[in-house]
């Protein structure tokens, strides 16, 4: 036999068939490690070089970005949040303005989606848009824009911009008070499935959509872990709601079979009121003011004013004192028997009686129903507001204001006199207090992490006034303080 025949029969002897069971039983073995190991380092290899399609599993590529990263569980802030704002082409021109009030360039993340470009030039724009995709596809009953703005979230969660805990959703005409919104948003966690906002003020709107509804213009925040479950059914859930009337209630049924309910806050206003919104504001529930919607259809918050004048002022107190605008603070003046009523940053009320703090926590109702403007029912009580002016309260709003060192703040309220009150008898409280100055120290945001407490007002210098002057402050209450006629 020659040397070439020797060799191959050397090197094909592994896989010779040996005539014992056990030789054959341990080549099988071999056979397996060897399977075994070229298998893992093939999957070494795909783990360490390849990319997968996540798009095939249905997921959007950010998706995979952020599951692979390690989850900032720091407290949340401005910049974690997205907003979606619902406008059109030809509104926005007009209602811009809103947002000049509360967006602040390079910090507020977020755009107004429209239906196509607007006729306004980007020098006059602050809050950057987006024109709505794919949503001319899908039936409805009422109206195609409802179907549009319902697309806010899932559209701005497509976008896979970094770092979003929070999708917030509102309308062109609506105004965040950003700082408390952060506020409340920090209690939440953006990891859990949480859908937050409020309900309609008038019980006619609540009971035609759903009390379990939070109302899209007083604004819808979907947490990040909810955004993706949104993200993953809104089309079909579109598809099968298409008789829904308006953008939130579309919003609401995708939640619902998702099964996560409204966590409700009351520092979202709706404002589905008409008239005058003085009596809510004058007596706001404790809880950190988030937003105002419908503005553009409500009377002035401050008299002899625009809307944007008493907006822009409104602000400018929210800006020196964000966790306390518009919190009531209650004291009384026994000698002459007044109940003195604060709405800081706002107005300041006196009564030339002795109201209990339950009466006055209670708002005046100087506005009607949003849909058949009658006299109620709300979702909060009401106080009947008397037409004469010598039987309403002595009003008092915000004039001017100044920072106090670097925690404290002097706000100072200017009387204002109704329409017949120059027939009021002169012994009225009208002729005797011309301006109000309210001293307080800054809230701290950390308040409202505990279960707030109202705090307490004191009737300074003795009560005394002087050049119609009188001086009040805001105080936390001591540990047995009441508010006692």
């Amino acid at each position: 036999m020659n040397k070439p025949c020797t060799d191959q029969l050397k090197v094909s002897k592994f896989f010779v068939v040996p005539e014992k069971l056990g030789d054959i039983v341990i080549n099988l073995i071999k056979i397996g490690i060897v399977v075994g190991l070229i298998a893992f380092l093939s999957l070494a290899f795909q783990t360490a070089f390849y990319k997968p399609s996540w798009r095939l599993l249905g997921l959007p590529e950010h998706l995979r970005i952020q599951n692979d990263s390690v989850i900032d569980n720091g407290p949340t802030n401005i910049s974690h949040i997205l907003f979606g704002l619902g406008g059109s082409a030809q509104t926005w021109h007009d209602r811009s303005n809103y947002s000049k009030i509360w967006w602040e360039p390079n910090t507020t993340r977020g755009f107004v989606w429209l239906d196509k470009k607007p006729k306004i030039s980007h020098t006059e724009l602050l809050v950057p848009y987006k024109i709505s995709h794919g949503w001319r596809r899908f039936k409805y009953l009422h109206s195609a824009s409802a179907v549009r703005i319902a697309r806010i979230v899932y559209e701005s969660f497509k976008l896979g911009l970094p770092d979003v805990r929070w999708f917030v959703m509102g309308d062109d005409d609506t105004v965040f008070f950003t700082n408390n919104l952060v506020t409340v948003l920090r209690k939440y966690d953006h990891n859990q499935m949480y859908y937050i906002g409020g309900n309609s003020e008038s019980v006619e709107q609540d009971v035609l959509h759903s009390y379990d509804m939070a109302f899209g213009g007083g604004g819808i925040a979907v947490s990040y872990a909810l955004a993706v479950q949104l993200a993953r059914t809104m089309d079909g859930c579109l598809r099968r709601y298409f008789y829904f009337y308006g953008s939130d209630q579309r919003v609401w049924a995708c939640v619902n079979e998702i099964g996560v309910p409204l966590t409700h806050e009351k520092g979202f206003h709706q404002l589905d009121i008409r008239g005058d919104p003085y009596g809510l504001l004058a007596a706001h529930p404790m809880a950190p003011l988030v937003s105002l919607h419908h503005i553009d259809q409500l009377s002035s918050l401050f008299p002899n004013q625009t809307q944007t004048q008493s907006l822009t002022k409104l602000i400018s107190a929210y800006n020196l004192d964000p966790a306390r605008i518009v919190q009531q603070s209650i004291c009384y003046d026994h000698r002459r028997k007044w109940s003195i009523s604060i709405s800081w940053g706002y107005t300041v009320q006196i009564y030339t009686t002795m109201l209990s703090a339950a009466d006055l926590q209670m708002p005046l109702q100087t506005f009607r129903t949003w849909r058949t403007s009658s006299d109620g029912p709300f979702t909060f009580n009401t106080r009947w507001m008397n037409p004469d002016p010598s039987k309403q309260p002595a009003m008092f709003f915000l004039d001017n204001l100044q920072m106090v060192g670097s925690q404290g703040s002097i706000t100072s309220y200017k009387r204002f006199f109704a329409k017949g009150a120059d027939k009021c008898n002169k012994s009225h409280v009208n002729v005797q207090v011309q301006r109000i100055r309210v001293s307080a120290l800054k809230l701290d945001p950390e308040y409202w992490k505990n279960v707030p407490r109202r705090e307490c007002c004191q009737i300074m210098e003795g009560g005394s006034i002087k050049g119609g002057n009188m001086h009040l402050r805001v105080k936390k209450c001591r540990p047995k303080e009441t508010t006692t006629i």
